[in-house]
């Protein structure tokens, strides 16, 4: 079933104006919590908008204006000093991490839903800060728009294993 889930997740970049519900959006987020942090520092928050006039503000702080069509998006952002106190330096980088998987079992969760998303990491953040009243010291991660698919997603290219995996050392294809 997971390994069904992983392989159907796309980005989708067309919506219905079909309404995803409120409690799928809550389901969507609550999956962000059991992904790993870095010393147990929880540092996510998820904003969930719906408004349909700050979605289309997100749509152009992003320049991407089919996100205008979502149902909602989950800004998500990081309280990158809450890790950096802990770890210093690389309390960003583990923030950025956290960020990571938090996004990634939202995106398989929205999958297995039957809805579609796609992963938005280009925006203007002091905009969406604005947009969403976060504090300044809130680090705006990405946008995931939420909706149903009015495409049907295409069939993508992904590469080899083989020719991604290294064993011992960069480089090293073989397995000895």
């Amino acid at each position: 079933m997971l390994d069904e889930i992983i392989r159907a997740r796309r980005s989708i970049r067309k919506y219905s104006s079909k309404k995803v519900s409120f409690q799928n959006a809550i389901e969507i987020c609550d999956v962000a919590r059991f992904a790993p942090m870095a010393g147990n520092i929880f540092s996510l928050k998820l904003v969930i908008v719906s408004e349909k006039e700050k979605i289309k503000q997100l749509a152009e702080a992003s320049q991407q204006p089919f996100i205008a069509d979502a149902s909602f998006i989950v800004v998500v952002c990081s309280e990158t000093s809450k890790v950096a106190r802990s770890y210093g330096m690389r309390g960003e980088k583990y923030a950025r991490q956290q960020a990571g998987a938090a996004i990634q079992n939202m995106l398989l969760k929205i999958t297995e839903l039957g809805l579609a998303s796609c992963w938005i990491g280009w925006f203007d953040d002091a905009t969406v800060r604005r947009i969403i009243k976060a504090p300044s010291d809130a680090d705006i991660e990405a946008l995931l728009p939420v909706g149903y698919a009015a495409e049907k997603p295409r069939k993508i290219f992904k590469p080899d294993l083989k020719s991604i995996i290294f064993f011992e050392e960069w480089g090293k294809k073989e397995k000895k």
